[in-house]
């Protein structure tokens, strides 16, 4: 068999295996304790931020609003009461029928009521908020995981440290977007900046475990901002919009980070690039007849690969190469064009 080389265009690829790694994920928890009235979720569901989620028996915490806010009334009551007898022992101290003690103390007594309703509204406030723990709602749009609880549980908190003693309510995962995190050798990481900081949009493609399948496509996020020292390699993170659910979170994948693309190289099939211990070479078919052809290889993509030495539309083998040496008749048994040539080189 023999191909024909091409001029064309190949990607320079940084490969390396990643984690499907989504952008929030949430274990929801109780901040409150209580008995488990509605769970509204189905398990693998998608839902949107503010959807509800679980209801906790509320009627404790109501009871606790309504007492608050009785207790606030009544204090309110009260600083207006002192407010008016204030104004009444200025026009008395005005008129020397009292002394200016009193009116000392009764201003005084004014200030502590003022302080007190502080306190009622700080109060008030703090139930409100225990009250509105009761209803638990979606934080981000995501899919949550398989029920954790039912109806009729109770959620039971620390009393120590208010840290939820129960397990978790619900698990939330973002989907859309979500991300890739992989790691690169640290010779990389000049090259890699080098390109982030013209600018340029770096594209991150996703491969199935063969590295045949192409999952998904996405972009270069950001760069961690140190270096392992135990393994000599720094972490990135891609970002792929996942549309079409592709990516699932903690999934394993094979990236390929794109860093520049070679335009009008000379390429050939990778098979038909033979190595012996001094040299790296090809076997032109020239005039019926097989040439030993020394190259310099560049990138391979896909089966392709960049090669110097060669001129494009020259004939190549890429098989039977143990019949083959210098000046051995060939007669082609078939020219086959170098797939992924001109811009299809790169995906």
């Amino acid at each position: 068999m023999t191909a024909v080389a091409k001029r064309g265009t190949i990607g320079v690829y940084l490969e390396a295996i990643g984690t499907v790694t989504p952008v929030y994920t949430a274990s929801v928890t109780s901040q409150v304790n209580g008995l488990v009235t509605g769970v509204y979720y189905k398990e693998g569901q998608i839902v949107h931020k503010g959807d509800p989620l679980i209801d906790i028996d509320p009627r404790p915490f109501q009871a606790q609003v309504l007492q608050a806010q009785g207790t606030l009334d009544r204090d309110t009551s009260l600083l207006a009461q002192a407010k008016m007898d204030v104004e009444r022992y200025r026009a008395a101290w005005a008129r020397n029928a009292i002394p200016k003690q009193q009116l000392d103390d009764q201003e005084k007594l004014v200030l502590q009521y003022q302080a007190q309703v502080t306190s009622d509204r700080g109060n008030l406030q703090y139930f409100q908020v225990q009250l509105g723990w009761c209803h638990i709602t979606a934080p981000f749009t995501g899919r949550v995981g398989l029920r954790l609880v039912d109806p009729g549980n109770v959620v039971v908190l620390s009393a120590a440290n208010q840290v939820n003693a129960t397990t978790s309510l619900v698990v939330l995962t973002q989907i859309q977007p979500i991300t890739v995190v992989f790691t690169l050798p640290e010779d990389n990481l000049s090259e890699v900046r080098s390109q982030m900081r013209r600018g340029a949009a770096l594209p991150v493609y996703a491969f199935d475990r063969a590295v045949q399948k192409k999952i998904a496509t996405g972009s270069l996020e950001a760069l961690d901002n140190q270096i392992d020292t135990t393994t000599g390699t720094f972490k990135l993170r891609a970002t792929f919009d996942n549309a079409d659910d592709a990516l699932f979170p903690n999934q394993f994948v094979n990236t390929r980070l794109l860093i520049k693309a070679l335009k009008g190289v000379t390429l050939v099939p990778s098979q038909a690039i033979q190595h012996n211990q001094q040299t790296t070479f090809v076997y032109v078919i020239e005039d019926g007849e097989a040439r030993m052809q020394n190259v310099r290889t560049g990138p391979t993509d896909f089966g392709m690969t960049a090669v110097e030495g060669i001129r494009p539309e020259t004939t190549v083998a890429t098989s039977s190469f143990e019949k083959l040496q210098n000046g051995t008749p060939v007669v082609p048994a078939k020219k086959q064009a170098a797939p992924g040539s001109g811009e299809g080189g790169v995906p």
